[in-house]
């Protein structure tokens, strides 16, 4: 589990750093090997699809919120085809039919400890392996993974309609294998997450998230970060995909929730040089980009739950709050 992070303004995001982690195995295990066409493995990704019609359309910051490091500018406009794209992340049931069918162990099953936020820690003392340096709100914990999210006293189990987290950009991509899926692109995950509203801040909109109009509109964090959550919005952790409102194309919480897996590598100066036509990110990084933030996120602190807000991680990192969905291969 590397614990890299290239993003510094608002680390809620993912711990930087390392803490205490065991050695990896040599030869990943639990490959789930299946070279079957993708026809015959349609009925097993059982997501509801949200059809995003062709298109072009602006991305980037249009509402000067960006963070320079992370390369959301140059505004440019991008060509994209028609696509259909998972209405909710993929759940911790949907992924344990998967985990079921195939043996699959996640990357954090395998490597032993996982990086869980320290006031979700459901676990004996004995193991938290230490804070993550930078970043001390994460903690390294023997056990945690997809099945434990907090830890060994907590489970997946009771939270069947929740995103599954603890899931790496590798084990993410297993699972499409599997499915016969692909992790959306990026331009194609911004489009989805505006809803067909050009230049929006979010997908509803420019509402505010926050509840400060008397709605809230996203999971993210209510109170002082990282020390005391209210839970105003009814969630402390996770909360489950079909929560709030979708947006115009029918997607639920693209932003807020948990942190999406895409498929390109991130580079912050890629969009300078970003084709207009279906563009697929650099062609080489050692990082994979994410968007939409997660249940972390505050105004005040971690300003990444925007449609056009980016960030990255090495692509075997695990944690507690990023999880995937998935297009149409």
């Amino acid at each position: 589990m590397s614990a890299e992070h290239g993003a510094r303004q608002g680390s809620c995001c993912a711990p930087v750093g390392g803490a205490p982690e065991p050695v990896p195995l040599a030869t990943p295990a639990g490959s789930p090997g299946d070279r079957r066409p993708a026809a015959d493995r349609a009925d097993r990704h059982l997501v509801e699809q949200c059809r995003i019609p062709a298109g072009s359309f602006v991305m980037g910051d249009a509402s000067g919120d960006g963070i320079a490091a992370d390369g959301e500018l140059p505004r440019h406009e991008v060509e994209l085809g028609a696509f259909e794209i998972d209405a909710t992340p993929v759940t911790n049931e949907q992924f344990a039919r998967f985990a079921t069918d195939t043996g699959y162990r996640t990357e954090a099953e395998r490597f032993g400890v996982s990086a869980v936020f320290h006031l979700l820690v459901a676990a004996p003392e004995a193991d938290v392996v230490g804070p993550f340096a930078g970043t001390p709100w994460w903690l390294g914990v023997r056990g945690a993974d997809w099945r434990r999210p907090g830890g060994r006293r907590s489970s997946s189990a009771e939270l069947p309609d929740h995103p599954v987290v603890h899931v790496t950009w590798n084990d993410a991509v297993a699972y499409c294998e599997w499915a016969g899926r692909r992790l959306p692109s990026e331009a194609e995950w911004e489009r989805a997450a505006r809803g067909g509203l050009e230049g929006a801040t979010f997908p509803w909109g420019d509402a505010p998230i926050d509840g400060s109009d008397g709605e809230w509109r996203a999971n993210v964090w209510q109170g002082v970060f990282p020390t005391h959550n209210t839970g105003s919005d009814g969630w402390i952790g996770t909360a489950p995909v079909r929560s709030y409102a979708p947006n115009g194309y029918g997607l639920w919480q693209a932003v807020g929730n948990v942190w999406e897996w895409c498929a390109d590598a991130f580079d912050a100066a890629y969009y300078a040089r970003s084709p207009r036509a279906d563009p697929r990110g650099p062609e080489g990084g050692a990082q994979r980009v994410l968007r939409g933030g997660s249940y972390l996120c505050h105004p005040s602190y971690c300003n990444r739950y925007r449609n056009s807000a980016r960030s990255r991680n090495a692509p075997d990192s695990s944690r507690g709050n990023a999880g995937f969905r998935t297009v149409t291969a």
